[in-house]
């Protein structure tokens, strides 16, 4: 059986990151479809949320790990994690074993659940995704499963922004879908009022072209106000020699762009 845990691997965001799946299914399991995914095509398309890792197979797997370094373990992997109902009780067992920060990274499509956003809040790091200005766009570039429409998305990260002490990221994916909305993303940014805003383009091969460093320093131009804003293309990517990298990356995949 193949663990839930991969890496450590590089990434443009958290520096050395940990993996942990907690989905670990075979296919993308997920609650979007996005043009862009590094993944390919949602496998299993899913809104609710239910248990695929028992928190006894995930705390045998981080007790099986071998000392090393890294910055965070991150909640990632072959789909949307906030589909795990365990994601909470989860996160507590991998700070209490490995004492490192915990990062989730989220397509935000389950923010407007109470339940989701108050085990968000266990997280040292959340990085929220939001990629369209509107209901036409979100539905043509995610092509989400859930049942939540955007406005309620946007509302859901305002609410756990309201009350999260952590530090809230929020990462926005540029391709020539919306490259025109910049302005209204922009404006949503100042609203959520997010610790850091993250302007991203697929770099990783997948099914759509990523932009080029001309065109997202014409993106970022547009956040100019809003605190800490950083683009793909600025960030140093860490190299690191992962351990037990070839029973580990050969199977999984990396983080998630």
């Amino acid at each position: 059986m193949d663990s839930v845990v991969y890496g450590p691997v590089p990434s443009w965001r958290l520096g050395r990151s940990l993996g942990i799946d907690l989905l670990s299914t075979k296919g993308k399991t997920c609650s979007f479809d996005c043009l862009y995914c590094q993944l390919g095509r949602t496998t299993h398309p899913l809104a609710e949320r239910r248990e695929f890792v028992p928190l006894a197979r995930l705390t045998a797997d981080l007790d099986r790990i071998p000392p090393m370094e890294a910055d965070y373990a991150t909640f990632s992997g072959v789909g949307e994690p906030t589909l795990a109902s365990n994601l909470g009780p989860a996160m507590e067992t991998a700070r209490r074993i490995l004492g490192w920060p915990v990062a989730v990274l989220t397509n935000s499509s389950l923010m407007p659940d109470e339940g989701v956003r108050q085990e968000l809040a266990l997280a040292d790091v959340v990085v929220a995704k939001l990629d369209a200005p509107s209901e036409d766009v979100f539905q043509m570039i995610n092509r989400p499963t859930t049942p939540y429409p955007l406005h309620e998305v946007v509302e859901g990260i305002r609410l756990f922004r309201s009350h999260y002490r952590g530090k809230l990221a929020l990462q926005m994916m540029f391709i020539k879908e919306n490259k025109g909305c910049v302005a209204q993303m922009a404006r949503l940014a100042t609203e959520l009022s997010p610790d850091e805003v993250q302007i991203n383009t697929p770099l990783r091969e997948c099914a759509v072209d990523p932009l080029p460093p001309e065109d997202i320093a014409v993106i970022k131009d547009g956040f100019k106000g809003l605190g800490v804003v950083v683009t793909v293309y600025e960030a140093r990517r860490p190299r690191i020699a992962p351990v037990n990298a070839k029973e580990t990356l050969r199977r999984r995949p990396k983080e998630r762009s």
